[in-house]
């Protein structure tokens, strides 16, 4: 009787999830966000794992993204990542194509990666960046990324860039299943302009995370929340809120191969985005 009633609990809950994320999909978004967030140095929109997390990522930062979410977040894995994201559906609107590889070996960590986004109203965004992280004590870790804008058009291949900024990530994990992250950006000008606030919960196969972004310039602040469900070590659902905006979207496993598929509601229409990592 106790491992019956255990299977319809957990089937009760599957169902759920699926039908939340059915939801999300064919519901008409109301919300939606103004302007494309990518038109600045900040890291949303990179990853489809994050961005159908709603864009809440500060505090989780364990997979190839963590350079351009929160560079601290990759001493959490041993090896190399790479991964490269892009936009497949509807790309007259817009083009985006992140990409980037990272190498993380006994509590430090290297890590380069590419944000450029095409057709957009404040003409090609292009950030090339360089981090470095160190694992400082059992619970605690700090990175800098150091981000390089590059001109277009251009007649050659700009390693580097004209305008440099930066960003802090730092990240606190006292309990196994419970994070803290923080991110500081430096876009233009000098100082910090955001600051972003973030924290994740793992509770069996689910995670919980949420983060908020204050301007230190008077802009409104901006709010994310995302819920991911792991029922195998092969699957993932995940949905969440970014900033307003419904964001939806599964992950597969394949060896250490792994494959993401997102969507965000946007304010006059849908993007999907599809990413891939490799890990080894």
């Amino acid at each position: 009787m106790i491992e019956i009633g255990g299977s319809g609990r957990y089937l009760q809950k599957s169902r759920f999830c699926f039908f939340t994320v059915c939801f999300l999909f064919l519901t008409a978004p109301v919300l939606g966000q103004t302007e494309f967030p990518f038109e600045t140095a900040r890291p949303l929109y990179v990853g489809a794992r994050a961005l159908a997390m709603g864009n809440a990522f500060t505090a989780v930062a364990d997979d190839g993204t963590a350079g351009f979410w929160n560079p601290a977040g990759l001493i959490q894995w041993q090896g190399v990542k790479l991964f490269g994201v892009t936009k497949f559906h509807d790309r007259h609107y817009y083009r985006f194509d992140p990409k980037g590889v990272g190498y993380s070996w006994r509590g430090y960590s290297l890590y380069w990666g590419n944000k450029i986004a095409i057709d957009v109203a404040n003409g090609i965004p292009d950030f090339n960046y360089y981090s470095f992280a160190r694992q400082l004590g059992a619970y605690f870790a700090a990175g800098l990324s150091l981000k390089f804008k590059r001109q277009h058009p251009s007649d050659y291949y700009q390693f580097f860039g004209y305008h440099t900024s930066y960003d802090i990530g730092l990240l606190f994990k006292p309990r196994p299943e419970l994070k803290f992250g923080c991110l500081l950006q430096n876009l233009d000008g000098r100082g910090i302009q955001w600051v972003t606030l973030g924290i994740a919960y793992r509770y069996t196969s689910y995670q919980f995370s949420a983060d908020i972004a204050l301007s230190t310039e008077d802009a409104e602040p901006e709010f994310y929340f995302g819920v991911e469900w792991t029922p195998s070590s092969f699957f993932s659902l995940r949905v969440g809120s970014s900033n307003g905006a419904l964001t939806g979207g599964v992950g597969l496993r394949i060896i250490d191969v792994y494959i993401n598929y997102a969507r965000i509601y946007e304010e006059r229409f849908a993007s999907d985005f599809i990413s891939a990592e490799l890990q080894f």
